[in-house]
């Protein structure tokens, strides 16, 4: 009787990383210990706009423990080091120089101004408050369309403009659609309408953290980083160091969301400390400084306008972003906004489309990357704008969407931004998750609620969204002027033993790489999960990679696994017809075997290895390894996508909001790992319920950053959050072997605009037609009694006792 193995991919493995990250048995950078470690402390600037007319650190360098002070004199006298980008989105885009430290002037509260080395970390930060800087407080800018103005103080009077660039696309131009005004002017419907982003910070668990020893052959580097690889070519080329000469470690990075693709000040600060002082240097920063000085996300503001025919046929689509860079531009960072420029069409079949985008400079924090980068903008658009033009139309908004929603017969479909869509079934995720919802039920339960004029009133809100995942196409990026390529790399290395070294270019923080990747692998070679070792974070064992970010580690990085393994069998197939003395074309191979077709003769993938070290009996010419590499270089994108709905009931004398239900059906392809799927929805819908309801960096007028700690920063609990119903359909991508899609993002960027759309649902029969994000009680309340107003009604009596307040909801 032959045996079947059962396959690894569909299996809900537990976690292979998680013995070790949960018991604390691993090692995170500000773990590192080596000897003669100094210490690195920064002194932020505490104003967001000033002149430096001077800084003294003799009083500083006289304090225990200290090995150094420096300033920006000091590690740059020439002052030419700059922090790297890498997407210039336009030729004439501008892009100020980012220093390791301010000179003479600081941009941003929080900017460095001084370093301090000592001999521990206590020393260090006891030593910045001896430094004594001299400044000079400029008039500050804060706020998009105030920097935008004629008469606007400039955050860098060099650039003799506070406008960055200006980004466009036209389908009318591009050849994929029509005019988008003309559109508008024939449409029967129009609906316009202002959304707010605001700005969010990545609170992820691990503070970023950098260690440099520079006393080898190679200068060491290990960083809570999510682009080891990224960071050691831009770190080479931003310091002029032999890049063979640089090796980088990520050790195990708890958690990144974007917040960790930077190339840092403080990690340049470190090099240019470590070689300058010939010891090995640490700096990791405080939470404050997470809050302050890491990079932020996205705050954009939104102006939209959607055009339609009386029977909901949409016609048309113009969008106009103002997006916030901050003081300077991050990595990727002009370039996550022009991301959203593809998914603003979302699922729909749009006719006409007008995107346009411009970068805007102010004195804060700069903003970069923040999980989904510029998607979850755009599908909270598209998806808030298609709930308002099913208001105006007066029909269900789910029917509105299910008008314009592409078939799942259409596909492949290229959309109105030049996209093509290689799979989808829309119909049988928003199926499913209807039932699961009782969707026809609660708007039952919504209707008598309203009629009884309950003061807790409930709302239901849609996203059916899909996504761009697997940042991907090296093509496509070159022609976005991305900075980079799409591809991922990954070698299969066979031990004699038949033990198996998986080593990828994909630099986990949390994903569950060696869980999946060890699935993948036991799959393709017929190996046991349990012999297979997954090696990552380290630009010397893993010399090739993109890193990751954009959901691509598996629809990308994870491909790149498959293609190295089959390159494994296809070289153990010639060894293996040698051995049994047959054609390469007579054996089949199937779960780790090789049989001789219509025979009983087989050998196993372990007895190849083992022969190939022997190297006794080899066919001429063939080298005794079966280790292989591929480099995967996608076609395309992959669009995961799903139908979220989520009941919120909004209590209308208080403005608190309570979410009742949340169901998500999702289809990311096809999936190896169940529970990592799981885990990446879950996480994801937390952060976009967070952005909905709870988070948002402030600044006062003067630039200082309100909301710099957890006491301000409202980071939600599993007690402000609902059991989430989930499930998934399963479209398989036709791009890649696996057909998988991506997960890690689309949580988050489909629930934000759920649960929006839920709150407004609730109460918009009392006015309301928009509340900004947060929909924090104040905001929902005010949006309430202004509505109230604007309608004649009751005001501020509906206020349950709250007094007299700014009834424009903007009060924190």
């Amino acid at each position: 009787m032959t045996s079947t193995i059962e396959p690894e991919v569909g299996k809900a493995r537990t976690r292979k990383e998680d013995a070790r990250l949960i018991t604390g048995r691993t090692r995170w950078t500000d773990n590192m210990t080596l000897p003669g470690l100094l210490h690195v402390a920064v002194l932020r600037s505490p104003f967001a706009h000033a002149k430096i007319n001077g800084i003294d650190t003799a009083e500083a360098k006289t304090k225990p423990g200290v090995v150094a002070v420096y300033t920006a004199a000091d590690l740059d006298p020439e002052g030419t080091i700059g922090m790297p980008c890498a997407w210039p989105i336009t030729p004439d885009m501008k892009s100020p120089r980012r220093p390791v430290l301010a000179a003479d002037r600081v941009n941003f509260a929080g900017e460095g101004v001084a370093v301090v080395v000592a001999r521990s970390k206590a020393e260090a930060q006891d030593a910045l408050e001896a430094i004594d800087v001299d400044y000079e407080e400029l008039p500050v800018v804060l706020g998009l369309e105030n920097a935008l103005a004629e008469d606007a103080p400039l955050v860098h009077p060099e650039l003799g403009t506070n406008r960055n660039a200006l980004w466009v696309f036209d389908s009318g131009e591009a050849g994929s659609g029509g005019n988008v005004e003309e559109a508008i002017a024939n449409a029967e419907v129009v609906v316009k309408r202002r959304f707010r982003q605001q700005r969010l910070i990545p609170a992820f668990m691990e503070p970023r953290s950098c260690v440099v020893d520079p006393t080898g052959a190679q200068i060491v580097m290990w960083s809570a980083t999510q682009v080891p690889h990224i960071l050691k070519t831009m770190a080479a080329l931003t310091l002029g160091i032999p890049e063979h000469k640089l090796r980088v470690i990520a050790p195990d990075v708890g958690g990144g969301f974007g917040g960790k693709i930077a190339v840092l000040p403080e990690e340049t600060m470190c090099l240019l400390l470590a070689q300058k002082l010939g010891k090995p240097v640490k700096w990791t920063e405080t939470r404050s400084e997470t809050m302050l000085a890491a990079h932020h996300g996205r705050d954009q503001i939104q102006d939209i306008t959607i055009s339609a025919n009386r029977d909901g046929t949409v016609t048309g689509l113009k969008v106009e972003l103002l997006a916030d860079m901050g003081a300077y531009l991050g990595l990727v960072g002009p370039g996550v906004p022009i991301l959203g420029a593809f998914m603003f069409n979302a699922i729909y079949k749009i006719p006409a489309y007008h995107f346009a985008c411009t970068n805007v400079f102010t004195n804060t924090t700069l903003t970069d990357a923040y999980r989904g980068a510029g998607r979850p903008e755009a599908t909270f658009g598209i998806e808030r704008i298609m709930d308002e033009l099913a208001a105006e139309l007066g029909v269900d908004p789910m029917e509105l969407r299910e008008k314009n929603w592409i078939k799942h017969e259409e596909f492949p479909y290229t959309t109105v931004s030049t996209l093509t869509y290689d799979s989808g079934n829309y119909e049988a995720a928003t199926e499913k998750a209807m039932q699961l919802f009782d969707y026809e039920g609660l708007r039952r339960e919504q209707r008598e609620r309203r009629e009884r004029k309950d003061p807790v009133q409930l709302g239901i809100g849609i996203s059916t969204f899909t996504e761009m995942c697997g940042l991907a196409p090296s093509r496509v990026l070159g022609s976005l002027d991305y900075g980079a390529g799409g591809w991922e790399h990954a070698a299969v290395r066979m031990l004699p033993t038949g033990k198996v070294e998986v080593v990828t270019g994909a630099s986990a923080h949390g994903q569950g790489h060696e869980t999946a990747w060890s699935q993948i692998v036991a799959d393709q070679l017929g190996v046991p999960f349990e012999d297979v070792e997954v090696i990552h974070g380290d630009t010397q064992s893993s010399h090739k990679g993109m890193d990751t970010y954009g959901s691509r580690s598996l629809a990308v990085g994870g491909i790149a696994v498959v293609k190295a393994a089959e390159k494994v069998v296809a070289k153990a197939r010639t060894i293996a017809a040698h051995l049994m003395e047959c054609s390469p074309d007579d054996l089949e191979f199937a779960q780790g075997k090789f049989t001789v077709r219509g025979t009983d003769k087989s050998t196993t993938i372990q007895d190849i290895c083992f022969a190939t070290f022997a190297a006794h009996n080899l066919p001429d010419g063939i080298e005794p390894t079966l280790d292989s590499e591929a480099v995967f270089d996608p076609e395309n994108f992959s669009f995961p996508h799903g139908t979220h709905l989520c009941a919120a009931e909004v209590d209308t004398e208080t403005g608190r909001v309570t979410l009742r239900k949340y169901v998500c059906v999702d289809d990311v392809g096809a999936v190896v790992n169940p529970l990592i799927v799981e885990g990446q929805i879950h996480g994801g819908l937390a952060q976009g319920i967070a952005q909905a309801l709870f988070e948002e960096a402030v600044f006062d007028e003067s630039g200082t950053l309100t909301t710099g700690t957890f006491a301000d920063y409202l980071l939600p609990s599993a007690a402000d959050l609902p059991s989430f119903t989930t499930d998934r359909t399963e479209t398989p991508s036709t791009t890649n072997p696996l057909g998988v899609k991506g997960v890690g993002e689309a949580g988050t960027i489909a629930s934000t605009p759920a649960v929006v759309n839920a709150v407004v649902d609730a109460v918009r029969h009392l006015g309301v037609n928009d509340i900004e994000m947060p929909c924090s009680p104040l905001r929902v309340w005010a949006a309430i009694h202004r509505g109230r107003k604007d309608a004649g009604g009751l005001g501020s009596e509906a206020g349950g006792g709250l007094g007299s307040i700014d009834a424009s909801g903007g009060a924190q």
